[in-house]
């Protein structure tokens, strides 16, 4: 099952307690205080990993934590300190305090401190002096960093498969790549994103757009939010679709109304479906971008030839990108 986002209970470790203890040593009574410092608590890391299906793993854990460090020791011992732990998500994850808004993104396989463990406290070893001989005072050890994160992943590749419901995205992919992503001929058959690889460049094929997605609509958010990180936007558009330019302005309204920068990204518009319409009409269709869009593709899966032509194309406008 893919799962891109989720919340978690995530906390560093507490300090261990420092204590009161008394030295003990052969022959001399009352040798002074002996109580060790608590340890440090474990503090918490998180470490990207090329693996998008990688948040399945915590479906069913809701708190994680690093280890407490122990309490101090006699005979001036300090406690333990409590182990690390790493948290490893899928490279474009965003991690953010659900209390007080603040973010951290995954985007790199070097571990990143996330949360501070607590100090460990003192013993009473720390507070004796030339006035305080036989000092009763300890100190407990402090919380470790913590709260409740929402964690969702916002996918990282080349080129971001975007368009309508039924837009031929799927049966793109499977034919230029070897993935097998799910189609049919109704909405939503795409209900979590594919990947596919395209000579080393990886496509996402991100589920069908509809008018009212940026509010929400539909899936909304839950599938514009992949198509923020991608170097570059692949366009489908159906041939059998009666207005071609309104299905393309439909989306394109959707991705500035959820992140204007979309529409500042590089733009391939690729028209599917092209066995469906008489190539007198796959021209005009063609026309229609041409004055504005430097690459317009065509592609028919039952084609392939079609097929071999789209997936060149676009290899060498991505070398060159």
């Amino acid at each position: 099952m893919f799962i891109d986002e989720l919340n978690l209970n995530i906390a560093a470790g507490n300090g261990g307690d420092g204590i009161v203890s008394w030295r003990h040593e052969k022959g001399i009574d009352h040798a002074g205080p002996g109580g060790g410092d608590g340890g440090r608590g474990g503090n918490v890391y998180l470490k990207g990993i090329h693996d998008i299906g990688h948040m399945a793993v915590y479906r069913f854990i809701k708190d994680i934590k690093a280890e407490d460090g122990q309490a101090g020791q006699g005979n001036c011992m300090h406690g333990k300190s409590g182990e690390d732990t790493t948290i490893e998500l899928p490279i474009g994850s965003v991690v953010r305090n659900v209390e007080t808004g603040v973010e951290v993104e995954v985007l790199t396989t070097d571990p990143i401190f996330f949360l501070k463990g607590g100090w460990g406290g003192y013993g009473n070893d720390h507070f004796k002096g030339s006035k305080n001989v036989r000092p009763m005072e300890s100190t407990p050890g402090k919380p470790g960093e913590g709260g409740v994160f929402f964690v969702e992943l916002k996918l990282v590749v080349d080129l971001g498969l975007v368009g309508l419901p039924n837009a031929g995205k799927s049966s793109f992919l499977n034919a230029v790549t070897k993935a097998k992503a799910k189609i049919g001929n109704y909405q939503f058959t795409t209900l979590s994103p594919n990947l596919g690889d395209l000579y080393g460049f990886i496509i996402a094929d991100i589920p069908g757009l509809i008018e009212g997605a940026s509010d929400g609509k539909g899936l909304g958010h839950k599938f514009l939010r992949h198509v923020s990180r991608t170097k570059m936007i692949l366009h489908c558009i159906s041939c059998e679709h009666e207005e071609p330019m309104e299905a393309y302005r439909i989306v394109r309204e959707e991705l500035g109304k959820y992140d204007k920068e979309l529409l500042s990204k590089p733009e391939i518009i690729i028209l599917t479906k092209s066995d469906l319409v008489e190539e007198k009409t796959l021209k005009s269709y063609k026309a229609l971008w041409k004055k504005t869009h430097k690459h317009v593709l065509d592609v028919s899966i039952v084609d392939d030839e079609s097929v071999k032509n789209a997936s060149d194309e676009l290899v060498k406008i991505m070398r060159n990108l």
